[in-house]
């Protein structure tokens, strides 16, 4: 049945916009306000290296298991309802450390888990209504919403450093960053626009935005191979984008005997390129097309890899290190867009897309460690460039579905 429903209007889709970059950069201030404390909470529980890791793999955990599952439930009540609850969930679960460290350490496994099941829906609703705003306004948005999540992890990095630096409690911290989120969050995603036409009439009739099954269950996502395959090129970036973070400044200091400053500030540099593609970003893909712009961006970050680990000397890498954080930026946002291309299944695609790409945040880091041990990290850094040379070649299928060309 062909929806009757007219398009949001444009004033209403421009509220959309700040409530999504709203949703993004308080995701980016959360996420960021937790790890900036994680030296002090770990001291606190004096936690080894070894049981650090085990502690924080209970967030991974609540992340792994409620990704797969957003995407029924946002199909179901749409990605308002479901962020406005989970983003309520996350500030509980912040408040949960803030107090529970205290305790001991159950009590911040317990804490971690729920923050990993509050964020990790709460991911993929912000990425579903970012699909939908692209979709409306008729041109690529998307890299700049996460171009927002960065802006807000830069933020909530630096107030963490304030907090550290002027001595404020882990308790007093995240208390405030709990409150502060409860009740912003859920007033900033007011303005969402329903993700659905069938979600669009039911609010236009007062009824709960609930969206039935059809066409076929969330779940079939699972079976559908354009699915798949974005949600491999999408692991490919994120290991990339999280090896970069993981490693880069210890390549540098290790490799090329920079000093910490040195390896932080190529760390930084890799960042800001990051997050200069990501806002520039929309502009080569409306002249472009997504498939064209992350294949040369594919291989712009190909070239960066190769300086950044064959390069024999700090500028070399550090041009490296810009070449590969550009290369990267796009492709995240961009695998996020494609699997929102048909609005009727957009949550469970999104969903099955974000839960492959997250398992590279789970399983790269310790690879790239692992390899390391054998032949120095910068070295094992070759993997990055091979998980990158086959998200070049599976790169087509970004291009739209036939259907959703049409319907553009």
């Amino acid at each position: 049945m062909i929806a009757t429903t007219s398009p949001p209007s444009p004033a209403r889709v421009r509220s959309a916009i700040y409530a999504t970059y709203v949703a993004f950069i308080a995701a980016g201030l959360a996420f960021a306000s937790w790890a900036s404390r994680i030296p002090q909470v770990r001291d606190a529980l004096l936690l080894t290296p070894a049981t650090l890791g085990l502690v924080l793999l209970a967030s991974a955990a609540g992340s792994v298991i409620s990704l797969p599952l957003s995407g029924p439930v946002i199909t179901r009540i749409g990605s308002r309802r479901t962020l406005t609850v989970m983003s309520i969930l996350t500030a509980m679960s912040l408040a949960g450390v803030a107090i529970g460290y205290h305790q001991g350490r159950l009590s911040v496994v317990i804490a971690l888990f729920f923050l990993g099941i509050g964020y990790g829906s709460w991911d993929v609703a912000m990425n579903v209504q970012g699909a939908t705003v692209e979709r409306l306004l008729g041109h690529a948005i998307m890299s700049r919403f996460h171009a927002g999540f960065s802006v807000g992890t830069v933020a909530g990095a630096l107030i963490g450093t304030a907090m550290v630096a002027l001595e404020v409690s882990v308790t007093t911290h995240l208390l405030v960053v709990a409150v502060a989120l409860s009740i912003a969050v859920p007033i900033g995603v007011r303005s969402f626009v329903p993700d659905t036409a069938a979600q669009e009439e039911a609010v236009d009739a007062g009824a709960a935005p609930t969206t039935p099954d059809a066409p076929g269950s969330a779940l079939s996502a699972w079976r559908e191979r354009r699915t798949i395959l974005i949600g491999i090129f999408v692991l490919a970036f994120a290991f990339a984008e999280g090896t970069g973070n993981d490693w880069i400044a210890i390549a540098l200091i290790d490799s090329y005997g920079a000093t910490a400053a040195i390896g932080t500030l190529g760390f930084a540099v890799f960042l800001a390129a990051m997050t200069v593609g990501r806002w520039f970003g929309p502009a080569w893909l409306d002249r472009y097309g997504r498939v064209a712009v992350n294949r040369a961006l594919t291989g712009a970050s190909l070239v960066g890899l190769a300086l950044f680990i064959f390069g024999q000397n700090l500028p070399l890498a550090f041009l490296g290190a810009v070449l590969w954080g550009v290369g990267i930026s796009l492709g995240f946002p961009v695998g996020m867009s494609a699997g929102a291309d048909e609005p009727a299944m957009a949550a469970a695609r999104v969903s099955v897309i974000a839960s492959i790409g997250y398992c590279a945040f789970l399983a790269g880091p310790p690879l790239i460690g692992f390899i390391g041990e054998q032949v120095t990290v910068l070295r094992a850094m070759v993997v990055v460039a091979a998980v990158l040379a086959v998200a070049f070649l599976i790169a087509g299928n970004l291009r739209p579905p036939t259907s959703s060309r049409q319907g553009t």
